[in-house]
């Protein structure tokens, strides 16, 4: 049965999930169903967010979809229990995603959700995205995303290298993404991060659109004058 949040009595939860997942909003819920069981009892997702797992978790990432271009490469670095990569990987089948996890028990947990859905676009790299390992295996990505993993220059620093020249970092954050750029512009600067701006995804579909930091990887010697 399709579970239905209570979230505002205005929003169409049911409209929301078959407008974002289409054909395939039967995997999504799948997957909420297996975060709401699994993922509690795993300690990947706490039982207070049970309630709230459509409108918080699973469509306000799978909204991030409208960044991504046609057949583009995803890396999802700390994917954790797979969000923001397995719900972009549902809404987007022409979409190859990669997720990267450091910890055995998220990255198992992954991994048989993945094999137990067939979840065909989708792989599991157990590792931290700044490992010379992980860097080799899953760089040249058309687009890194993240999710709640680390401050903004942070995730610069473990996402650019994963990402082709001109490909794009996407960090979903909170409403204090603007603060953070403007705090961090110059030193993001330095790192090779380019067109740093603030979108909103999920305009009209989510009750609260989902705020998203896009960087572009841009050739690293553009930057270097402004070292000294």
């Amino acid at each position: 049965m399709f579970h239905v949040e209570l979230v505002d009595e205005q929003w169409d939860v049911v409209g929301a999930v078959a407008r974002v997942f289409g054909e395939r909003a039967s995997l999504a819920e799948a997957y909420y169903a297996s975060l709401a069981s699994d993922g509690v009892v795993r300690g990947l997702i706490g039982p207070r967010e049970v309630p709230r797992l459509w409108v918080r978790h699973v469509l306000n990432c799978a909204v991030v979809g409208e960044l991504v271009g046609a057949n583009e490469s995803v890396v999802d670095v700390g994917s954790g229990a797979g969000l923001p990569g397995i719900p972009l990987a549902i809404a987007r089948p022409d979409v190859r995603v990669t997720l990267v996890e450091p910890l055995l028990r998220r990255s198992v947990y992954l991994q048989e959700f993945v094999d137990s859905v067939g979840l065909s676009n989708v792989s599991v790299v157990r590792g931290r995205a700044e490992q010379e390992g992980v860097v080799k295996e899953v760089g040249g990505a058309d687009v890194v995303t993240s999710r709640a993993v680390a401050p903004l220059e942070r995730l610069v620093r473990w996402s650019l290298p994963l990402v082709r020249v001109g490909g794009r970092m996407l960090a979903l954050k909170g409403s204090s993404a603007a603060e953070e750029i403007s705090r961090d512009r110059a030193s993001l600067g330095r790192l090779g991060a380019g067109k740093l701006e603030v979108v909103e995804c999920g305009v009209g579909v989510l009750p609260v659109p989902t705020i998203v930091v896009s960087a572009e990887r841009v050739p690293h010697h553009r930057h270097r004058s402004q070292r000294h």
